[in-house]
C-alpha cells in the first residue's frame, strides 16, 4: 500500500491555531448570527481565508502542486474544529475539497498540473456539480447530456453540455466548476471556468440552515466544453471516480456531524454549570446529565474513534472504503443533529433565542443527514454490501471482528460487543435465508445493528489502547465504550427481534441467539457508569 505523506504534528498546531484566531477575529457569535439573518455568502471572508494570509485551502492539496499534503486524519481534524466554528463556512469551504476531488482522483498529469495548481496558487473558490432536480442522491439517474463536437477531421474537439444541476454548493459563487454529464460512453466529469457562456447560475436558494453557504441550481445550455477538459480525458469514467471518493468525502461530513454536536454539547454543559435551579445548578441534576448530556457526548465519542479509524486506513493507502464512509456518516451526522435537538432543550426557553446560538446550530446541523446521500441512502448501502460480504464469507466477516473483541479486556466490554457481533450474524443469514431482506425497512433495521456494532467495535479498541492522549480521562473512556456496547447489544436485541417477528416468521435458532445475550446482565452498572461519565463532563 502506497502511504500518503502526513502533515507533521506542528503544521497541524499551527492550522488549528489560526482557525482559533479567525474565529476569534472575524467569526464572534454576533458576525455569525447576523450573517445567518443576512443568509449571504460571506464572500470577503472566504476571500480572506482563501487568500495569502492563510490560505486554508493548501491542507487539502498535495505537496507536488503547493499544497500541505495532509493526510485524510489531519483533514478530519480540521473539519471538525471548522464545523464547530460555523457549519456554514465549513460547508463552503469542504465543497472546495470536494470539486477539486475529480480532478485529483482522475485527471492527467497536465490537468492536476494546471488546475490544482490554479487553485492553490490562486485560492480559487471550486464547485461540485452532480446532483440534479429529480435524481437528489441517485448519481445513476443522470440527465445532463454531453454531445460530441468534432472537427472537419471527424475528432473529438469538445463536447456540448444540456441540463439542470440542483442545491450545487459554491454555485452562485464559483471560479471553477467539476460537472457530471453523460456522454456517448457513460457518465463523465468535465472542468469548466466561471464565466463560459452557457453556464447560468441560479437564484441563491433561501435555506433553513447553513445560510452563510452559497446555494443554487445551475443551467447548462448548449455550454461548450472543449476535449482537453474532460477529466482525465476518458469517457464514462465518471460514476466511479465520484464512488471512489465517497469513502473520503463522507467521512468529512462525518466530521462536521462531530463537530457540530461537540459544538452544541460544550455550550450546553458550560449552561449546565451556570444555570441554577431549585437551588442547585442543572449540572448537579440526573434529568439534565442524564439525559440531554450523556447519552450524546457517548455517541459523539464512539463517532470520534470510528472516524479516526477509517482516516488511519485512508492514510495507509486502503481503498473500497465506500461502506465505512457511509456508516461514518449516517452514524456521526445522526449523532450530531441528535445532539444540536437536545442542546435547545437544555437551555430552555433561552434555546429557542436566536441569540444562544444553539437553535442555529441545530438548524445548520440538520443538513448533515441530508446532503451527500441522506441517511436512508447511506442505510441502504450499509445494509446491502454488508449482507453481500456476510453471506460471501459464511459470517466469517463479522466472525473476525468478534475474535478481535474477544481478546480485548472486560472493562471496555469487548467480549460482550463480540456476542452481539455473533447475534447478528445469525440474524443477517436468517433474514436472508427466509427472503426477509426484500423488505427495505428490515434492511434498514440490519444497517443500524451493523453500524453501532462496528461503531462500538472502534470505540472498544480504542478504549483498550487509550493512553490519554486526547481531553478524555481513561476512566470516561472506558466508562464511554461500556455504555456505548450496551446500546449496541441492545440494537442487535431490539432490531433482531423486530426483523425475525416482523412478518410473522418465526427463526427459533436466530431468536435464541438473542436471547442468549441476557439483556437483564448487560445493563448491570449502566446508571453507575453514566454517573463517571457525567462526573467529567460537568467538572
Amino acid at each position: 500500500m502506497a502511504h500518503q505523506k502526513k502533515m507533521d504534528p506542528e503544521t497541524l498546531s499551527m492550522v488549528l491555531d489560526t482557525i482559533d484566531k479567525l474565529e476569534k477575529d472575524r467569526l464572534p457569535v454576533e458576525t455569525k448570527l447576523q450573517m445567518d439573518r443576512d443568509g449571504e455568502f460571506p464572500m470577503e471572508l472566504i476571500r480572506f481565508v482563501l487568500g495569502p494570509e492563510i490560505a486554508l485551502h493548501l491542507i487539502f492539496i498535495p505537496e507536488e502542486y503547493g499544497g500541505l499534503g495532509a493526510g485524510a486524519s489531519e483533514i478530519a481534524v480540521i473539519s471538525e474544529r471548522m464545523a464547530k466554528m460555523d457549519l456554514g463556512v465549513a460547508t463552503s469551504f469542504l465543497a472546495i475539497c470536494l470539486g477539486m476531488d475529480p480532478i485529483r482522483v482522475a485527471a492527467t498529469p497536465e490537468q492536476k498540473k494546471k488546475y490544482i495548481g490554479k487553485i492553490a496558487n490562486e485560492g480559487l473558490i471550486v464547485a461540485y456539480a452532480v446532483t440534479e432536480p429529480e435524481a437528489g442522491s441517485n448519481v445513476q439517474s443522470l440527465k445532463t447530456r454531453a454531445e460530441r463536437v468534432l472537427d472537419d477531421a471527424g475528432h473529438i474537439k469538445g463536447y456540448k453540455l444540456n441540463g439542470q444541476k440542483q442545491f450545487i454548493t459554491n454555485g452562485g459563487v464559483a471560479d471553477l466548476y467539476t460537472i457530471l454529464a453523460d456522454t456517448p460512453d457513460g457518465p463523465s466529469f468535465f472542468i469548466v471556468e466561471a464565466g463560459t457562456q452557457g453556464l447560468l447560475p441560479g437564484k441563491h436558494e433561501d435555506k433553513h440552515g447553513i445560510r452563510a453557504s452559497d446555494t443554487c441550481s445551475l443551467t447548462l445550455e448548449d455550454l461548450f466544453v472543449p476535449v482537453g477538459n474532460l477529466v482525465g480525458e476518458v469517457e464514462g469514467q465518471g460514476l466511479k471516480e465520484a464512488n471512489k471518493v465517497f469513502g473520503y468525502t463522507r467521512l468529512m461530513v462525518a466530521t462536521f456531524g462531530l463537530g457540530g454536536g461537540m459544538a452544541s454539547l460544550e455550550r450546553a454543559v458550560k449552561y449546565s454549570k451556570e444555570r441554577v435551579q431549585f437551588g442547585t445548578t442543572l449540572s448537579e441534576k440526573q434529568g439534565y446529565t442524564h439525559q440531554l448530556l450523556v447519552p450524546n457526548a457517548i455517541k459523539l465519542e464512539a463517532a470520534r474513534a470510528y472516524i479516526e479509524e477509517v482516516a488511519l486506513r485512508l492514510d495507509s493507502g486502503e481503498e473500497g472504503l465506500q461502506v465505512e464512509g457511509s456508516i461514518a456518516k449516517y452514524f456521526a451526522t445522526e449523532a450530531g443533529d441528535a445532539m444540536a435537538n437536545d442542546g435547545i432543550q437544555a437551555f430552555g426557553g433561552y434555546g429557542y433565542m436566536r441569540e444562544y446560538e444553539v437553535e442555529k446550530i441545530k438548524r445548520d446541523v440538520k443538513i448533515l443527514p441530508i446532503y451527500e446521500g441522506t441517511s436512508e441512502i447511506q442505510r441502504n448501502i450499509i445494509s446491502m454490501f454488508r449482507m453481500r460480504s456476510t453471506v460471501r464469507s459464511k459470517g466469517g466477516f463479522y466472525q473476525e471482528m468478534a475474535e478481535g473483541l474477544n481478546k480485548l479486556p472486560d472493562n471496555c466490554n469487548g467480549p460482550l460487543l463480540a456476542r452481539a457481533f455473533l447475534a447478528m450474524n445469525q440474524v443477517i443469514l436468517g433474514a436472508r435465508k427466509h427472503k426477509l431482506t426484500k423488505s427495505q425497512y428490515i434492511m434498514f433495521l440490519l444497517a443500524d445493528m451493523m453500524t453501532w456494532c462496528e461503531v462500538g467495535d472502534s470505540l472498544c479498541r480504542k478504549a483498550a489502547a487509550y493512553g490519554g492522549e486526547q481531553n478524555r480521562s481513561l476512566i470516561f473512556m472506558k466508562a464511554a465504550a461500556r455504555l456505548f456496547v450496551r446500546d449496541a447489544v441492545g440494537k442487535v436485541h431490539l432490531n433482531g427481534l423486530k426483523i425475525i417477528h416482523g412478518y410473522d416468521q418465526e427463526i427459533e435458532a436466530v431468536e435464541e441467539s438473542l436471547n442468549a445475550l441476557n439483556m437483564g446482565l448487560v445493563m448491570k452498572d449502566s446508571i453507575k457508569d453514566m454517573d463517571l461519565v457525567a462526573g467529567e463532563l460537568v467538572t
